[in-house]
């Protein structure tokens, strides 16, 4: 039998929704890699969590071994029945998306509620240490682990290993997105191996959809996928589909080991705002508004503020050495400012160390003719202007750690849409437009994935995504992976 994983959603013209809300018991069976990875996975938060609380059961254990022994027990207790409460192990988020480290937060954050109530309530003092220290720590060490689990899952994938291989149904247009978006990314782990189509025909001479085999029409799914063995049946937009006709197809695919996977016709919209409501009997996608206040949003100022001033204070050292190299370099001024457009459309100034020759603007226009950038960008891979410190700051992304002041000053985010000119804002279109919804941020979605290598609608697809479908778990998410972006230096002229 073949492989399977959870299902994976992706962003775009084609965009899949999976019943996760389904009861595990009538889910199809976990192949071998999946189950070995979920018990990889648990082996690992249990073993952070014995070991935390064993080497502070040594430290303050001394004078209370047996109050010491149980408080270490109820930590434990706690923080394993809150990931378990939390279905932190449920192989449907594990590998991918921020669903996962979501649900790990959670699952901390009940464990630690209900240590604190706990000692308040029964005057037990001795958790005291348990829930400022060893919840904290545990977090911080189980975070990345997780993290790391995921990397190697993802070379397998990309290796062409752990994939969930797809028989996808409907028409060939919405098809051929399918399969290019499972290509571009295959630390996803879908792989579509075959396609089914109304009339059972392909594209071109060899009856193939992008080299995928058409096996037969759509009205002879169920019987492909029981012989082929197919662990995901992909359903996009043809105007075959009725909902007499899914209906009678989930029905059919209750005796097999596939899940069914349909894809509604919606732009750029996922995540927190896609909920799964019964009205009427019908199942109805509904989709909320985006959320760009409240709560959550104050978490973020606060985050912003606090952690730019931490890392200022912090990278000090360094930020005073990069400016002095830039100083030495040609005698020229340590910083570049330039006017940005902000949340609102509102205009302000950016701060970022130069990095070109100080009459860089004049120099543009006579190499506009050798642009490199897509759409509205200037962008050049071997620009002449750059300065040969320049070059190296912007090679590890070096030269925008001065716009921590501007995230300092509130004009910018850690984490957000990319900082537009004024320029790029009057060529703006509606949908490009949304991107001055929420704050510009020091980095983003665009930042993690390619950076200047990116065509300009990538980068507006991906920073639309983000206003979308913002989260604090993808703040979190974005900050860790541009950490790993910023190292390899790709994508960075």
């Amino acid at each position: 039998m073949r492989e399977r994983t959870g299902s994976v959603r992706r962003r775009g013209r084609f965009q899949m929704v999976s019943p996760r809300s389904a009861p595990e018991s009538v889910r199809p069976m976990l192949a071998g890699w999946q189950r070995k990875y979920q018990l990889a996975v648990v082996a690992c938060d249990v073993v952070v969590v014995l070991a935390v609380t064993a080497v502070l059961a040594v430290v303050t254990g001394a004078s209370a071994p047996w109050r010491t022994i149980m408080s270490a027990v109820l930590t434990q207790v706690a923080i394993l029945a809150g990931l378990g409460g939390a279905r932190a192990w449920s192989p449907s988020i594990l590998g991918d998306g921020e669903e996962e480290f979501r649900r790990l937060y959670r699952g901390m954050f009940t464990a630690l509620v209900t240590l604190a109530v706990s000692g308040f309530a029964f005057d037990f003092g001795q958790l005291r240490p348990w829930v400022f220290v060893a919840l904290p720590a545990i977090a911080l060490i189980d975070f990345p682990v997780r993290y790391i689990l995921r990397r190697v899952l993802h070379k397998r994938r990309q290796a062409g290993r752990c994939l969930l291989p797809v028989l996808a149904a409907g028409g060939v247009g919405t098809i051929s997105d399918l399969i290019g978006r499972t290509r571009g990314a295959p630390h996803q782990g879908w792989r579509v191996e075959a396609v089914c189509t109304a009339d059972g025909l392909g594209i071109g001479p060899d009856g193939k959809v992008d080299g995928v085999p058409v096996v037969g029409r759509i009205d002879e799914l169920t019987e492909h996928v029981k012989r082929g063995g197919y662990r995901i049946v992909a359903v996009t937009a043809d105007s075959y589909w009725t909902p007499r006709r899914l209906q009678q197809l989930a029905w059919e695919l209750e005796d097999t080991n596939a899940e069914l996977v349909v894809a509604p016709v919606l732009m750029e919209v996922a995540g927190p705002r896609l909920h799964v409501t019964g009205v009427l009997g019908m199942p109805l996608l509904r989709l909320s508004a985006p959320v760009f206040t409240g709560a959550r949003r104050v978490v973020k100022e606060i985050v912003d503020r606090v952690g730019a001033t931490f890392l200022i204070a912090v990278m000090s050292p360094f930020l005073l050495f990069a400016a002095l190299c830039v100083k030495l370099s040609d005698g020229g001024p340590v910083f570049y400012t330039q006017r940005r457009i902000g949340k609102d459309g509102r205009a302000f100034t950016m701060v970022k160390f130069r990095t070109m020759v100080t009459d860089a603007d004049r120099v543009r226009a006579e190499l506009l003719a050798e642009n490199e950038g897509h759409g509205p960008l200037f962008k050049m891979r071997n620009d002449p202007r750059v300065t040969r410190v320049g070059a190296i700051l912007r090679r590890y992304s070096m030269d925008e750690l001065p716009q921590l002041l501007n995230v300092v000053a509130g004009s910018m985010s850690l984490v957000g849409p990319r900082p537009p000119l004024p320029e790029e804002t009057e060529q703006y279109g509606p949908d490009a437009r949304r991107r001055l919804l929420v704050k510009p941020g020091l980095t983003g979605l665009w930042q993690v994935s390619g950076r200047s290598d990116l065509p300009w609608e990538e980068s507006v697809r991906l920073d639309l995504r983000y206003v979308e479908d913002w989260s604090l778990a993808l703040d979190a998410l974005i900050l860790w992976k541009t950490v790993r972006a910023v190292l390899k230096g790709q994508g960075a002229y």
